[in-house]
């Protein structure tokens, strides 16, 4: 039977019961693994040469489903499980349905764990990291194979297809300026398309706009309370997420996070910003209540590149507009947005036209 080739954790405790009995060590690894390739291959070997039994962790289908997209997973969790258990080195295979392997890493409880060369030990997840030290495991980074990827190999299947610029779109709110984007690409006027949308806020209103116009919806865990921060961890499952996507430009749209290394040199002079005052005037927080209270005549908004500053990248655009004297912070808001569902799209859709 298909199911056969994945076991329960109930027998993957048991064999560590087992081999702590004879001094030895069982290694886990996980991951979506719906596309085996021999970076794959490779890397698996790696892990099983640091013990004496290789449990494989995959997430389930809808797992993946919801990390990746609803395009994958390319093979069903009993192929991925078949597949890895025709491989020499690996001993086990075990299903978690949740997206962060945490829950299968407490009840098994390895001698070793391991990931790949992506990571680092820092660049765990804050939760998966304390758990891995509470159990006492050891954390081994594996190196990767150059250019032996999942996304290197869609990216050869797709080689044939015509180049369409993607982009990604990042928001923490309702979702306005996210609905004129995607309204735009599917109109045609953006001259791209809407690959993903990604948000550190699970219920905000920018994933359900998403949902409407059929776009991969994501939740990306911020890793951390603290306002405006983003843990090592985030960055990367973001970093992960666009290359697994293929975007081309990142538009952040109400994100109320701060885009930092490395994903600002991998994706240099490619990620935009709006901004709702005439920068360099009234960067950061509050812009709207900061403009009335210095009782400007003017103020407008900003279309900018994101660099390592607070709103202070390259300046690509601008609109104004005036301000009343019985403007209130909800009326002058309102204005600027309608200024800016014009500009922002037409601004990505020009730095996509070079992109391609």
């Amino acid at each position: 039977m298909a199911d056969s080739f994945l076991s329960t954790i109930e027998e993957i405790k048991t064999l560590r019961a087992q081999l702590e009995g004879d001094g030895g060590k069982l290694v886990l690894t996980n991951g979506a693994f719906d596309i085996l390739h021999v970076g794959h291959v490779r890397y698996l070997k790696e892990a099983a040469a640091l013990g004496d039994r290789l449990v494989v962790a995959i997430n389930s289908d809808e797992s993946v489903r919801e990390l990746k997209g609803s395009g994958r997973p390319i093979n069903s969790v009993f192929e991925r499980a078949e597949m890895l258990r025709a491989l020499e080195c690996v001993d086990r295979v075990v299903e978690f349905r949740e997206r962060r392997a945490t829950g299968v890493i407490e009840a098994i409880n390895p001698h070793v764990y391991t990931k790949g060369g992506d990571y680092t030990a820092d660049s765990l997840i804050d939760e998966e990291k304390d758990l891995l030290d509470r159990l006492g495991c050891e954390i081994r980074i594996l190196s990767l194979v150059p250019g032996k990827s999942t996304s290197s190999t869609l990216s050869k299947l797709s080689g044939n297809e015509e180049k369409r610029a993607k982009i990604a779109i990042l928001g923490s709110g309702k979702g306005s300026n996210a609905q004129a984007i995607l309204s735009a690409a599917e109109s045609g006027a953006l001259g791209g398309e809407v690959a993903v949308v990604m948000s550190d806020v699970a219920d905000s209103g920018i994933l359900d706009i998403a949902r409407g116009f059929d776009v991969p919806a994501l939740f990306v865990d911020p890793g951390t309370q603290k306002a405006g921060q983003l843990t090592d961890a985030a960055l990367k499952e973001i970093g992960d997420r666009l290359n697994s996507y293929g975007v081309d430009l990142v538009v952040l749209a109400g994100f109320m996070r701060v885009i930092r290394e490395p994903l600002l040199s991998v994706f240099q002079g490619r990620i935009l910003n709006l901004h709702p005052s005439l920068l360099p005037e009234f960067p950061g927080l509050n812009p709207v209540a900061k403009a009335l209270d210095a009782n400007v005549r003017e103020t407008g908004c900003t279309v900018h590149l994101v660099d390592a500053g607070i709103d202070s990248g390259k300046i690509l655009r601008q609109e104004s507009l005036p301000v009343y004297p019985d403007d209130s912070v909800e009326s002058l808001t309102a204005r600027i947005h309608e200024i800016e569902h014009q500009i922002y799209p037409e601004v990505i859709a020009g730095q996509l036209a070079k992109l391609v």
